[in-house]
């Protein structure tokens, strides 16, 4: 992790547009290049982010989903930012739109249900990787210009050695319904192509 001086940092961000804020402050940038900058902030009290960094759990898993061949945002470098008591992680983002965007905008997605399968797969896909996700939602899943699906803003996930156990999928399962809009859009009008092919693609996994 590079340390960054605050001087340097200001120059960094130049010209670029505030993503995401909240009460603490600037949390995503989009920098002139069109590249990504996520910052996290330093806690004074004493937890695992004080020797196993936010900004750094991002990279190891983008390295991870990568290796995986899942598309996801890909790292250019990780800061230490002292002045601002920021910990940073510098990407090119993963192309494409959310779910949840495309969703919300009414895109031109002529196979709904297609759509649907194509993620119960996906989902299933990332549980037999070992790929345990606690922020799974419609929101940090994207699907790409040439048509697959990947994650993004990735620091909230896990990447074991083996297939997840039945409970921790059953869990991850709940994180993506959890969200209202995202469960009505899953199971709209009793579509049950997500469940069906999470469990086919499992299955067919299961007899490799």
């Amino acid at each position: 992790m590079q340390t960054l001086k605050h001087d340097d940092y200001l120059t960094l961000r130049t010209g670029a547009h505030v993503i995401e804020r909240d009460r603490h402050g600037d949390k995503v940038l989009r920098l002139a290049d069109g590249s990504y900058l996520k910052l996290f902030r330093r806690k004074r009290l004493i937890s695992s982010t004080a020797w196993y960094p936010y900004a750094k759990r991002f990279a190891d898993n983008a390295q991870a989903l990568a290796e995986r061949n899942i598309p996801c945002p890909r790292v250019i470098g990780l800061y230490r930012i002292p002045g601002a008591s920021r910990d940073a992680v510098h990407y090119h983002p993963l192309a494409g739109g959310t779910l949840r965007e495309l969703i919300r905008a009414n895109a031109n997605i002529v196979d709904i249900a297609g759509l649907r399968e194509q993620l119960g797969r996906f989902v299933a896909g990332l549980h037999e990787a070992g790929i345990y996700f606690r922020s799974l939602h419609l929101g940090n899943i994207v699907l790409t210009p040439e048509g697959e699906l990947g994650l993004i803003d990735i620091a909230d996930l896990r990447a074991g050695r083996g297939p997840l156990p039945q409970h921790r999928r059953r869990r991850n399962l709940q994180h993506l319904l959890r969200d209202e809009s995202d469960r009505a859009w899953l199971h709209a009008g009793g579509d049950t192509a997500f469940d069906a092919a999470y469990r086919q693609q499992t299955l067919e996994r299961a007899q490799r």
